[in-house]
Parts: structure tokens; C-alpha cells; sequence
């Protein structure tokens, strides 16, 4: 056969160590870099470089590249240059009390000016009530009320002499005070004064109208007298509270000397605790507690302890989290709140910066994502209740807050799906994220990307405490990406799982007793991690060995093969044979298959149905016609099939059942086919070859098994050790075929046959034999037609 089998080498690419010039990962320095993503790095470097507007980044890529921390790291080592973004805080507004006012101070002052502003209101709860109980303010306020009322009584003691001489008295009762008729002494009673002659009583009720007139001028003098001395009263209060405040706010006046809107709102509550001094007055008498709370300061965003620009990952974007909230309280029955309640959002805090974010999570929350464009758009963080929220509580108040203007990059991670899906369907999304950034799930295997695994391996090391690599180790784990990849000449970019991979073995060389994780320790936390994903397998593997699954590695048989496919339950990915037969028989139905009759397949596979009759019509039917029935099946299939992997397996079936030619049971197939006969590459070739090898191994290998594979599919190939050394010891064999022809001779051993000078196929071949037959099955249908 022209065909032979892969050598060992092939099978596998080890890494070398020669150029690994440390001992162990503890030689290297930790690495923060983001590792084979030059294309996505350029663009977000272009992303947070550009300050126009609209320039933010969608990040693409599949999960599990530790895109996330990386980028973090990435931008907080770029960025950690730039100017820290101001501190936010919200205070009372004294003139509009339902929108609290938002002030900026520089990065750690809003911290300082919240302790100073509680200072002052403390120093001077305690001061003016200090004041006002001195004996001073006392002596004043008592003299006041002395004069007050000596004039008092010196207008009512002249009035009620008056009142004497005319025989009136001036009585003061509960309804006010009262000119009464006076006889021996005591008020004339009402009795007493009907037995007054008429005419005498009304002169003595013209005199007492006299009296009363003056009486109620003299009240009117006492009443404006009070008036007077109230005024009085409280310009002492305000001169007591002016000279006991005065230093303090001018003390603070000094140190925001050059911050207007922080000497506006001083002036501001200057002025509110002179209007209110009823509020600082000593404890015993107020009649309730005071609430000062207009004067604290709301800090919304303390950037102290940021240096640089902030870079925020938000891992919960619900529209709270990313907008901020008001929080409301319970009062009578009725839900209300206090712009001490007012709650920064993630969007604060990466003012000024960046904001990290998977749109996944992001679209869960559908307000949480219209807030978002609408704050790009209009460069404003706007704390409100969500709609929904507006919708269905009863407020006895509500406050709308400034707005803080916003100037923050957003970076959105997520799969293209999402990324082509939203550019198509929001007619925003493409002028708020133009910056477009491709993270792949693979990358170069080179010697500087197998430095940059040892570099990462380093860094978990280093940050999480784990035991170092040595080189054999680090080999190791380079090879399991390559494995990962998919390609020998590629390794993947999925840290998070690269990464896990570093904990596990770092666990089990402590497990071991070691100092230093070894490739035999990379080793065993990839057998252990196998172990505990795939009990399934296990589960079909002693099926098959039980023979309730029927799977034959020796032997031949017509019209009988091995397909391969791959179960994945999550985890874990593996092999799984399948026996697929064809029956060919006399008829004008052509090729069935029944997994398509039957419903239990899908799209692609069913395309490679019609390919293989596309490639039986090319090859045997140019001078005859195609006329046959044939069954195609994958026996014992209950769950449905979808993919062309299988299409190469199916047609060889056919070819055996056609030509009569059995096939060799100890070999398994996978492989697309074309019309014209070319085998095409397929996923999968380690999961399918590794469990087609773990039945034959079960078995007892023969030295006659093995898998045959496209050609295209050997850089893919990164097999297991136990694979590499059974091929090298001639126990089992990977066959790579380019066209079905050497598929055909590889399963039957006998020549697939190439057409002569008239077209013929050669006798003894595959292609002759079933030419014939399908001749055969042409004449004997036309004979049978002919009969009836």
C-alpha cells in the first residue's frame, strides 16, 4: 500500500526544554502581559488611546482566555500614569432641596471636606448650645424680659387707675382682659346691674366703651412692645451666633479659597444655621431630637486610594450596580429618602477610567443596557429608580439628583455571536463601541510563546502561593495547550483552564511530597481531572465490552465499518465508536439513510448523504446508470447524528457492500468526503483515535489496529503518551489518507483501481467490483421490468 503509517513523531509534538534556561518558575519573574493577542492588544491600545467620543471597545473571543484579567492588568499598567479622577460628593441644595447638588474635589478631598463639614456642625452643636446656656446670653434675655414686663405692667396698672376713678375694674380672665363695672370693691354682678336704673346704665355703659377703646390701644402698644422685644431676642441669638461661627466657616472659607461652588454652599449653610438656630439650642429645650442631616456630606465616589485612572470589572451589571441608586426609608407609612441615600454605581466609580464588563451579563438586564447608551450619549451619569420601580411604588418623596458628568471607556467582552447580533439589530451599538477587538482562542507555538506559558506559569505561582515548575513541568503544560489547541503548531489562549492546571498540579506534587511540581505531577492532575469527568465513558466502554454494544476491532466483514465520534458532556470531550453498515440490493431508490428517513439527523449530515451520491454518480454512472437501493445506518444510534465526519465511513460501507470486499474490523474511520472522492478534515481526531485505542487496549492489542484519519488532520494530532508508545511499539497504527481510494485499500488490502486508456477499471480492483455490480443491478432491474 502507497499509504503508511504516522511514526511516533508525528503524533505528538514534545516540547524542548533547551531553551528553557531556569531551573524552576521561581527564576522568572512574574508576568502581567497579555499573552498572544497582538491583534486585540493593538486595538485596545488604539481603544484607550483615542479620545473621541463613541470609541469604545467590544472585546471578542471565546470564555476561559482570562480576558478579563488581563486586560484589568493591561490597562492598569498603562493607565497607572494617567491623572486620578476627582471625588464626587452630593450635599444638601438649600434653594431646591429635592435636587442635591453634585460637587467635585480633587482625588482624597471629598474624604477631608466630609470631616471638616462634620466638625463644623459639631463644634458648633456644642458652642451655640454652650452660648445660649451661658449666664451672659441669660442675663441679657432676662433683662430683656424684665423690661418687658415693667412696661407691661406699668401700661395696664396706669389703664386699671383710670378704669378705678370711673368706677371700673380691669379683670383679667381666661377669654382675655376685660372693663368690668366696679361696687364696693367687686365686680357689679349681672343680677346687681339689672336693677340699675336704665338710664344710668347707659351712661355707665358709654363710659365703659370709653374704657374699653383704650384698653385695646394699650394692648396693641403691648403687642408691638413684645414684638419689639422678640426682635430683640433673636438679633441677640443671631449676634450670639454669628461671633460663635464666624471663625469656623471663615477657617474653612480659607482652605476652599479658589472652589466657588464649595464657598457657595459654606455661605449656604452659614446662613441656614443662622435661619435655624432653634436647632442648636441646649438639649433640655428642644421638645424633640433635631434632625441635622441636611448638612452631611454625601461622599459618592473617595478616589484616596486610586492612583491613576481606575480600571473597574463589573461582574454583576444590574442597573443599581452600574448607575447607582436611591435608597428610601419608612416614615408613617410612607416611603421616602434623603440624598444621604444616594448610592454610587460602578459607572462612578470608573469615572475618569475604564469599565470592564461581559455584555452577557450586561443584556440580562435590559434597563441596565438603554442606561448605559444613554450615559455614553449624553456624557451623564444620572442616579433615578429604574422604570419599572417608578411604576409601582407610592412616594412620599423622591429626589432627582444632578447629574455627574461622565467621561469613562467601556470595554465589553463577549462571543461574536453577540457582538454580529447586536451591531445588526441596535442602532446604537455601532456608534457607541467602534473599537473592535479580536481575542483567538489560539496562538503561535513558538519558542517565545512557549516562554510567555513558563512566564504565566511563574506569575500563578508567584501571586497565588503555589509550588514552582520545574522545566520538565512547564514541557508539560506547554504540550497539554497544545493539546487544548487542537494543533501541534498552535497553543491555546484559555489561561483560566491553563491556569487551573497549574493549581491542580501544584496540589498534587504537594500530594507527592515534592518541592517542586514535575511533568509527572502535570501528568497525574490531567489523569485525575480525566478521572472525575468520565464515568460516561467508562460506562459505554464496559457496554461495549459486554458486547451490548456491538463493536468489532478483529475480523472482516462486508459493508461493515468503525465510524468515530466525539461525546462531549461539558468538562470532558471523548471517542466514541460506532458501527455503520450498508446493505446494497436491486432497485431505483438509491441511497437511504436511515438516521435522515427517520428524522434523528441533522442538516450536515444529511449533506454528506448527498455528497456521497454526488461521488458514486462521478465515479461509476458515466456510462451506465445509477440504478440500485441501498441502506446506510448507524446501528444502535438512539440519540440522533449531525455532522459529515462520518461521510468518508459511510461510502466505504457502501464500496464494501457493492464490491463484495469485507473490511477489516481492527481499523476505525473518520473523515469528510467530497463528490470527488478527496477526504476532508474533521474536529476531533484526538478524542476519536484515543477512544477507539482505549477498546482495542481492553481487548488486547494485535498489532493490526489502528485509525485511519485525513491526511489534513495530522498537525491536529496531539495523542496521549499511552497512544505515542503502543504505535511505537507496532501495536497500533495511525493510517493519514488524502482520497478514498487509499481509504478503500487501507480497510480491504485489496487496490482501489485507476481507470485505462478506455476508461475500464482493472480486474481485482475495488472500483471494477463494484462498477460490475452496479451494472449487474442495472441489466437484473431492466430484466425484471421487462418480465413484468
Amino acid at each position: 500500500m502507497a499509504v503508511q503509517p504516522l511514526p511516533p513523531n508525528k503524533l505528538r509534538r514534545l516540547c524542548s526544554q533547551d531553551h528553557y534556561k531556569f531551573e524552576t518558575t521561581a527564576d522568572l519573574p512574574a508576568s502581567t502581559t497579555i499573552i498572544g493577542q497582538p491583534r486585540g492588544t493593538r486595538a485596545i491600545e488604539f481603544g484607550i488611546g483615542i479620545q473621541s467620543q463613541g470609541y469604545n471597545t467590544f472585546v471578542l473571543g471565546p470564555t476561559g482566555t482570562g480576558r478579563a484579567t488581563a486586560i484589568e492588568r493591561f490597562l492598569q499598567e498603562r493607565t497607572g500614569d494617567r491623572p486620578t479622577p476627582p471625588d464626587w460628593i452630593y450635599v444638601h441644595n438649600f434653594s431646591t432641596p429635592h435636587i442635591p447638588r453634585a460637587i467635585s474635589l480633587p482625588a482624597g478631598h471629598g474624604a477631608e471636606f466630609k470631616a471638616r463639614m462634620a466638625e463644623l456642625i459639631s463644634n458648633l452643636q456644642r458652642e451655640l448650645s454652650q452660648a445660649f446656656a451661658s449666664e451672659a446670653y441669660q442675663d441679657a434675655q432676662d433683662t430683656l424680659r424684665h423690661e418687658l414686663e415693667k412696661q407691661q405692667n406699668d401700661m395696664l396698672q396706669a389703664l386699671s387707675h383710670k378704669a378705678a376713678e370711673q368706677g371700673f375694674g380691669l379683670l383679667n380672665t381666661p377669654s382675655g382682659f376685660a372693663i368690668v363695672p366696679i361696687q364696693d370693691g367687686r365686680p357689679v354682678t349681672p343680677e346687681a346691674y339689672q336693677q340699675i336704673p336704665l338710664e344710668e346704665r347707659h351712661k355707665i355703659e358709654e363710659q365703659r366703651q370709653v374704657l374699653v377703646e383704650e384698653m385695646e390701644e394699650v394692648l396693641e402698644d403691648i403687642q408691638q412692645k413684645q414684638y419689639e422685644a422678640r426682635q430683640k431676642m433673636h438679633e441677640i441669638d443671631r449676634e450670639v451666633a454669628e461671633s460663635t461661627s464666624q471663625r469656623h466657616f471663615d477657617s474653612l472659607r480659607k482652605l476652599y479659597a479658589d472652589h466657588e461652588i464649595i464657598l457657595t454652599y459654606l455661605e449656604e449653610v452659614h446662613q441656614d444655621v443662622i435661619d435655624q438656630l432653634q436647632d442648636f439650642a441646649p438639649s433640655d429645650e428642644r421638645a424633640e431630637p433635631v434632625d441635622l442631616r441636611r448638612y452631611d456630606i454625601n461622599l459618592l465616589v473617595n478616589n484616596r486610594d486610586t492612583e491613576g485612572a481606575p480600571v473597574i470589572i463589573e461582574q454583576n451589571p444590574t442597573y443599581h450596580n452600574l448607575m447607582g441608586r436611591l435608597e428610601y426609608e419608612m416614615q408613617a407609612g410612607m416611603v421616602t429618602t434623603h440624598f444621604t441615600n444616594i448610592k454610587c454605581g460602578s459607572l462612578h466609580h470608573a469615572n475618569g477610567g475604564y469599565l470592564i464588563m461581559n455584555v452577557h451579563d450586561l443584556l440580562r438586564d435590559p434597563e441596565a443596557y438603554e442606561a448605559l447608551k444613554r450615559a455614553l450619549k449624553t456624557q451623564k451619569i444620572q442616579v433615578q429608580l429604574r422604570a419599572t420601580m417608578q411604576n409601582t411604588q407610592v412616594f412620599a418623596k423622591s429626589l432627582d439628583p444632578e447629574p455627574i458628568p461622565l467621561n469613562v471607556k467601556i470595554i465589553l467582552m463577549g462571543s461574536p455571536y453577540l457582538y454580529y447580533a447586536l451591531y445588526a439589530n441596535d442602532v446604537d451599538f455601532g456608534d457607541l463601541f467602534k473599537v473592535r477587538s479580536d481575542f483567538d482562542s489560539t496562538m503561535p507555538r513558538d519558542r517565545d510563546h512557549e516562554m510567555e506559558y513558563a512566564r504565566f506559569v511563574a506569575a500563578r505561582c508567584h501571586e497565588e502561593g503555589l509550588l514552582h515548575f520545574d522545566k520538565t513541568a512547564v514541557a508539560a503544560v506547554v504540550e497539554h495547550g497544545s493539546r487544548l489547541a487542537g494543533h501541534q503548531d498552535e497553543l491555546s489562549t484559555r489561561f483560566g483552564m491553563i491556569a487551573d492546571l497549574v493549581r491542580e498540579s501544584s496540589y498534587w506534587a504537594g500530594v507527592n511530597g515534592r518541592t517542586a511540581v514535575t511533568a509527572a505531577d502535570v501528568q497525574q492532575a490531567i489523569n485525575e481531572r480525566i478521572y472525575r469527568a468520565n464515568q460516561v465513558e467508562e460506562r459505554m466502554r464496559e457496554q461495549v465490552m459486554r458486547e451490548t454494544i456491538f463493536i468489532s476491532t478483529e475480523g472482516e466483514v462486508v459493508g461493515q465499518v468503525n465510524g468515530l465520534a466525539v461525546l462531549d458532556t461539558g468538562e470532558y470531550a471523548f471517542g466514541q465508536p460506532g458501527r455503520v453498515t450498508a446493505r446494497t440490493y436491486m432497485g431505483e431508490d438509491g441511497v437511504v439513510q436511515i438516521e435522515r428517513e427517520t428524522e434523528m439527523s441533522g442538516p450536515i449530515h444529511d449533506k454528506g448523504v448527498l455528497i456521497l451520491i454526488g461521488y458514486l454518480g462521478g465515479t461509476y454512472a458515466q456510462k451506465q446508470p445509477l440504478s440500485l437501493n441501498a441502506s446506510l445506518t448507524f446501528e444502535q444510534n438512539y440519540g440522533g447524528v449531525d455532522g459529515d465526519s462520518a461521510s468518508s465511513t459511510e461510502l466505504y460501507a457502501l464500496l464494501s457492500s457493492l464490491s463484495g470486499r469485507p473490511i477489516k474490523q481492527g481499523i476505525a474511520v473518520t473523515g469528510s468526503v467530497n463528490q470527488r472522492g478527496e477526504v476532508q478534515p474533521i474536529g476531533g481526531a484526538n478524542e476519536k483515535i484515543e477512544g477507539f485505542f482505549r477498546i482495542c487496549q481492553a481487548r488486547g492489542l494485535t498489532g493490526e489496529q489502528g485509525v485511519m484519519i485525513p491526511a489534513s488532520n495530522i498537525p491536529n494530532l496531539m495523542l496521549s503518551m499511552e497512544v505515542v508508545e503502543a504505535v511505537a511499539a507496532g501495536q497500533f497504527h495511525i493510517w493519514p489518507v488524502q482520497n478514498v481510494d487509499e481509504g478503500i485499500e487501507i480497510l480491504t488490502g485489496t487496490p482501489a483501481g485507476t481507470r485505462d486508456a478506455d476508461g475500464a477499471f482493472p480486474e481485482g480492483t475495488i472500483h471494477y467490483a463494484v462498477q460490475n455490480r452496479l451494472l449487474e443491478l442495472a441489466e437484473e432491474l431492466k430484466e425484471f421490468g421487462d418480465e413484468k
